[in-house]
């Protein structure tokens, strides 16, 4: 392989898990939605949905209140 080549290729390398770390770490800070993340990172919906379970990133953030209030509240609502 050519030196010219292999650099190329290693940079490559480099910006795609520049970008996927950048997507992860900006959408774990609640800085983007997970769709802008995706974007950043160059990836499908699915395969950034499958990225953030490989690297067990923690982005939604709900306190067990929280929850506890949004399934009263869509209980209540699907009642009526």
């Amino acid at each position: 392989m050519d030196k010219a080549i292999a650099v190329r290729t290693l940079l490559e390398l480099g910006i795609r898990e520049w970008r996927k770390q950048t997507a992860l770490e900006l959408l774990r800070d609640g800085k983007v939605t997970f769709a802008e993340a995706a974007e950043i990172a160059k990836l499908s919906l699915w395969e950034f949905a499958d990225l953030v379970k490989q690297r067990n990133i923690e982005w939604v953030r709900y306190t067990p209140e929280e929850i506890d209030k949004e399934f009263k509240e869509a209980f209540v609502s699907e009642s009526k």
